[in-house]
C-alpha cells in the first residue's frame, strides 16, 4: 500500500501533527545521575528535523525519591534537569518537531544497577513486585496523595516549559500499571478492590489531577498494557465489557489519547475480533488512540532487546488498519531508535534503504 495515509495531518485539542508517526517513548540511560545531556537533546532533535509527527521522551521519572530504578534515566523535576528539558523541547522545536515528556514513577521494580539504589524506599501498591513476591513497601494515604501530585507538578513544568503534550506511563507493571494489576494491588481501601475499575483510582486521580494543572486544551495521553514485564501473558481486561469498564473512567478523568501497546500490534485483543488494543480502546471509548508493537520490524522488541536481529517489514497490515480508522497514530520504536531518518524514508518510497535493528543501538545515542 501507499504510506500516505502515514503522512496525513492529526488535530487534538492544541496539538496538530504534520502526521501519524509517533516516536515511542524508549528508556536510555544517557542523563548522568538523572540530568539529561547535549547529546539528548540532539538524538531527540535528529528525529524532529526527520518528520517524526510527535516525539514521546524515554521515561522520565517524578518527584518521588524512588520514582526511577537507574541513576542514569532523567528526571521531570529539579532546577537543573528541568533547565537541560528546556534545552531539548527548545532544540525539537527549532526543527519543527513536536514533543511529550513521559512522566514515569517505576514502583516495585529493583534497581538495574546493583552497587546503586534509590534515595528512598520503592513504593508499591501492596509490597509485592508480582504475584506472591515481596518487594517494596505498601503506600500510606500520604505516599499516594504525594505521588498523585507529583505527576500534577511534572505535568504543570511540562507546560511551562513549552512541552506539546505529556504522557503518563500506565504500563507494562511499573507503578501506576500495579495499582490495575489486581495480582499485586491486594489493597481494600479506595486505591484497591476486587474489580478493575476500583483499582484504576489512583491512575483516574493523577488525571484528574494533572488536567487541573494543564487546563482542558492541552493533550494528554496515557500508556496502558495488558501484558506485565512481570508476566507477558497478564490480561487485565478479559472482555470488551471489561476493557470499557477500565477505560472509560481513566477518559472523564481527563485522558485525551489512549496509547495501547503491545508486543506486536497485528494480533487481535479478543476473539472473534481482529481489532488489536488500540482498536477496541477506540471502539469503546470513541477516544483517539496509539497503536504500537513491532511496527516496521519483523521481530518483536522482548526478542530484539535479548538481541535477536529484526529486519526491516511491510508496512501494509498497519496502513490497511489505520486506513480503515481502527486506530489514530502509530508509535514506531526500534526501528526509529536504530535510524532518525525512519519516516523520511518511508514517505519518500526509500523503503531499500531501512536498516536492521541491531541490539547494539541501544548502547549509542545517535
Amino acid at each position: 500500500m501507499s504510506a500516505e495515509i502515514l503522512f496525513q495531518p492529526f488535530q487534538l485539542k492544541s496539538l496538530t501533527l504534520k502526521n501519524r508517526i509517533v516516536m515511542a517513548p524508549m528508556t536510555r540511560s544517557f542523563s548522568p545521575d538523572g540530568v539529561p545531556t547535549d547529546d539528548v537533546a540532539a538524538y531527540y532533535a535528529r528525529r524532529a528535523a526527520n518528520a517524526v509527527g510527535l516525539i514521546v521522551s524515554e521515561g522520565t521519572g517524578v518527584a518521588r525519591p524512588a520514582s526511577l530504578n537507574d541513576r542514569n534515566v532523567p528526571r521531570f523535576h529539579g532546577e537543573a534537569e528541568l533547565a537541560a528539558w528546556k534545552k531539548v523541547i527548545n532544540d525539537v522545536h527549532v526543527h519543527g518537531g513536536l514533543m511529550a515528556p513521559q512522566l514515569w514513577h517505576v514502583g516495585a521494580v529493583r534497581s538495574r544497577d546493583p552497587e546503586w539504589n534509590p534515595a528512598g524506599g520503592y513504593d508499591s501498591p501492596s509490597g509485592f513486585s508480582s504475584p506472591g513476591k515481596s518487594f517494596g513497601e505498601a503506600m500510606s494515604d500520604e505516599d499516594v496523595a504525594d505521588a498523585v501530585d507529583a505527576f500534577a507538578r511534572a505535568a504543570g513544568a511540562a507546560k511551562a516549559l513549552g512541552f506539546d503534550s505529556i504522557e503518563l506511563h500506565g504500563a507494562h507493571g511499573y507503578l501506576i500499571d500495579q495499582f490495575f494489576w489486581d495480582g499485586v494491588n491486594l489493597r481494600t481501601d479506595r486505591w484497591g478492590g476486587a474489580t478493575l475499575p476500583e483499582r484504576s483510582r489512583f491512575a483516574a486521580e493523577i488525571l484528574k489531577a494533572v488536567r487541573a494543572q494543564v487546563g482542558e486544551d492541552y493533550p494528554v495521553i496515557i500508556r496502558l498494557s495488558q501484558w506485565k514485564q512481570q508476566d507477558f501473558t497478564a490480561k487485565l481486561a478479559a472482555t470488551p465489557a471489561e476493557m470499557e469498564a477500565w477505560l472509560q473512567p481513566l477518559a472523564d478523568a481527563g485522558a485525551d489519547v489512549f496509547h495501547c501497546s503491545q508486543r506486536r500490534f497485528w494480533e487481535p485483543e479478543f476473539e472473534d475480533s481482529d481489532l488489536n488494543f488500540a482498536g477496541w480502546a477506540k471502539k469503546l471509548t470513541g477516544k483517539p488512540t496509539i497503536t504500537v508493537g513491532s511496527v516496521g520490524l519483523t521481530g518483536e522488541f522482548i526478542a530484539g532487546m535479548g538481541g535477536e536481529a529484526s529486519q526491516p517489514a511491510s508496512l501494509d497490515r498497519l496502513l490497511e488498519r489505520l486506513d480503515r480508522g481502527e486506530f489514530d497514530l502509530v508509535a514506531v520504536g526500534r526501528a526509529l531508535l536504530q535510524d532518525p531518518e525512519w519516516a523520511v524514508k518511508v514517505r519518500d518510497g526509500r523503503t531499500g534503504e531501512l536498516q536492521t535493528f541491531e541490539r547494539s543501538a541501544m548502547g549509542v545515542l545517535y
